[in-house]
């Protein structure tokens, strides 16, 4: 069964900061292409879900990015999926964002606003979000992926349900 998350005001008081990092002056290149990326995921797969559930997408890519079973970094993550000649093939990716043969430009100033904020707090800082702490996956709540069966589901929090990696 999955429960509602906890109000708002309880789930910014169940973060849990383990290790804070703050950026040079001057990103690197590296850095400010991760963000990037983050940004990007973070908005175009939840921006109509607020910033609790863009927040829950950028946990998942966070724990991604530290599972062996995934890519190392956030750029690699976020575009993980089937290519052909070097294209990402339509509705082949890991977040279907990437490759839904739609442009990637931001047009709710608010939002990308919203979702820079957060991956600049996610890449300089660990966060964990009580029930989140190993999600890896997560889907929209009108989709029923064949994944979802073998996933043990952990929250829903706006239209997305995350789960973590295996049953038990």
């Amino acid at each position: 069964m999955i429960t509602a998350p906890p109000p708002i005001s309880i789930m910014v008081s169940v973060l849990v900061v383990s290790s804070l990092l703050f950026l040079a002056p001057t990103a690197s290149l590296s850095q400010s292409s991760e963000r990037k990326c983050l940004a990007e995921a973070l908005y175009f797969e939840a921006r109509d879900q607020g910033w609790r559930g863009m927040l829950a997408v950028g946990i998942v890519i966070q724990n991604r990015v530290r599972d062996p079973r995934y890519p190392e970094t956030v750029c690699a993550v976020v575009r993980q999926g089937e290519y052909r000649d070097g294209n990402p093939v339509r509705h082949k990716c890991q977040f279907s964002y990437y490759c839904d043969g739609k442009p990637e430009r931001p047009a709710e100033k608010e939002a990308w606003s919203v979702a820079r904020d957060l991956s600049r707090l996610l890449l300089t800082t660990r966060l964990e979000i009580v029930g989140l702490e190993s999600v890896t996956h997560y889907h929209a709540d009108w989709v029923d992926p064949p994944w979802s069966k073998v996933l043990e589901p952990q929250a829903k929090i706006g239209r997305h349900i995350f789960y973590k990696a295996e049953k038990k």
